[in-house]
């Protein structure tokens, strides 16, 4: 069950609530043990929601929780956004990293409800009419002392916004795509949700806007730059860091700006910090995976890439390495070299076409240049039919094939041999061509006549043959 919070002091939040009850099928019931002001009265029950109404502006409402009738996964507030953004629809959670000028307790955090906030962020930008801009907001007002996770859904910016029915319907549709989820990304008690703490950047937080609609991973809280400011000195502050990670449920941060006082305290309290780019590329990739990979190709942010071959996570396990075990992780992956010469001879004549193929077989694969060419060494799928090495060489092969005649895996299987032939300007002054249009035509393979004689551009070509070496091709 999720607990819709609407407030009668917040025009938006009521007229949220409006189409909520427009949109929905609500059953109607009274609750005579509180006062109308604070929940009780008439309240409305649909499948999955419970939705009730307050007086007090939802940032001064300590914790709407007990008002409902039911144990809710989590709450959602829906409200108002007010500021110099035009047409806006947000999420976020709260909670204070500094002071409470705007409710909830100074230095005091939410439960977050990072999945939440994902999946409502979704059903936002698929609701929102023309004109409207979607994203999250950081951290930055109260209730702080929620008993169960939370977020606020809001319309914003201004009158004409809290105002418009077709924004309002947008919110309302995108809160009851919530039904049957719960306030994490995974509601798996065996693995950690793929959640991320933010740390700095501005309050609409741009980048971990991007990271909840681009990627895999939701976020918690999120530090803006005053926030952060407003909180003073990490090592000083080390309770309320750790509160952002616990109460988001994250073990990871990213950070948004040069922090290394900030990073240094994360670090030490036993979390992680991450970029943007590890996240990206990570994705849904096991966790175990990724720290396996780690260690035999190399970190994300030194040109680890993940392929097209994908493992499922009861493969080898979706929680901390240390409790799958090294030897479960390496079991489900081979990393060999990539075929060197060869991919390099490929990237000559496509790098495109050349990365396809080294990501089209594999799990991970090292890369250089920023992650735009591979390089090093690439992991392949042990699991039964997965593509293997020499799928590889294939797929290299045929990148070989747009660039010469003939491409072929030498009888031994250690080579690629790549042949072509070609025009001979030695071969054709032999046969007392003379240099020029005749030249031109004998490379387009075209004959010429020379003092009464036709030369063939077979006559006058040669054929060379180019050695790639690899492996001993075979199926792992």
């Amino acid at each position: 069950m999720i607990a819709i919070v609407v407030s009668r002091a917040d025009s938006a939040s009521a007229h949220i609530g409006e189409r909520l009850l427009e949109v929905g099928d609500w059953e109607t019931r009274e609750d005579g043990s509180r006062p109308d002001a604070d929940g009780g009265g008439t309240y409305y029950r649909t499948d999955g929601f419970e939705l009730r109404e307050f007086d007090d502006l939802h940032i001064r409402l300590s914790d709407p929780t007990a008002a409902f009738d039911c144990d809710p996964e989590f709450l959602a507030f829906v409200s108002r956004h007010s500021g110099e953004t035009g047409e806006l629809l947000t999420a976020h959670v709260t909670g204070n990293f500094g002071g409470a000028e705007y409710g909830g307790d100074p230095e005091s955090l939410a439960r977050a409800a990072p999945g939440a906030e994902k999946r409502v962020v979704e059903a936002l930008a698929r609701h929102a009419p023309d004109g409207y801009e979607v994203g999250i907001e950081c951290t930055h007002h109260g209730p702080t002392d929620v008993a169960v996770p939370s977020l606020f859904v809001e319309l914003g910016s201004d009158e004409p916004q809290w105002e418009d029915p077709e924004a309002a319907r947008a919110v309302a549709r995108a809160v009851l795509d919530l039904r049957g989820t719960g306030a994490d990304l995974s509601d798996s008690s065996e693995a950690p949700p793929r959640h991320v703490v933010g740390f700095g950047g501005g309050h609409y937080a741009p980048r971990f806007t991007r990271i909840v609609r681009e990627t895999e991973w939701a976020v918690g809280h999120v530090g803006a730059d005053w926030a952060l400011a407003d909180l003073g000195a990490p090592d000083a502050n080390r309770d309320v860091i750790e509160a952002a990670f616990e109460r988001s449920r994250a073990e990871r941060a990213v950070i948004d700006g040069d922090r290394p006082d900030l990073a240094a305290v994360v670090e030490e309290l036993g979390y992680r910090v991450v970029s943007e780019t590890w996240v990206r590329e990570v994705g849904d990739a096991p966790l175990p995976l990724v720290e396996h990979l780690k260690a035999e190709i190399g970190p994300v942010d030194e040109g680890l890439r993940f392929g097209a071959v994908a493992l499922d996570g009861d493969v080898i396990g979706d929680s901390d390495p240390a409790d799958v075990g090294a030897e479960a992780v390496g079991d489900a992956v081979r990393v060999r070299d990539l075929p060197a010469d060869l991919l390099a001879r490929a990237q000559g004549l496509d790098a495109d076409a050349a990365r396809e193929a080294v990501e089209s077989v594999a799990v991970a694969f090292d890369t250089e240049q920023g992650g735009t060419r591979a390089a090093g060494r690439v992991a392949f799928a042990t699991v039964p039919e997965a593509p293997g090495y020499a799928d590889l060489v294939e797929g290299l092969a045929e990148v070989l094939e747009t660039g010469y005649d003939a491409v072929e895996v030498a009888p031994d299987r250690n080579a690629v041999v790549a042949s072509e032939t070609a025009f001979d300007p030695a071969l054709a002054a032999e046969r007392g061509v003379p240099e020029g249009p005749a030249f031109g035509r004998l490379a387009d393979g075209e004959p010429v006549d020379v003092d009464g004689e036709t030369v063939e551009p077979g006559d006058v070509s040669r054929t060379r043959a180019d050695r790639f070496p690899i492996d001993a091709v075979s199926r792992d």
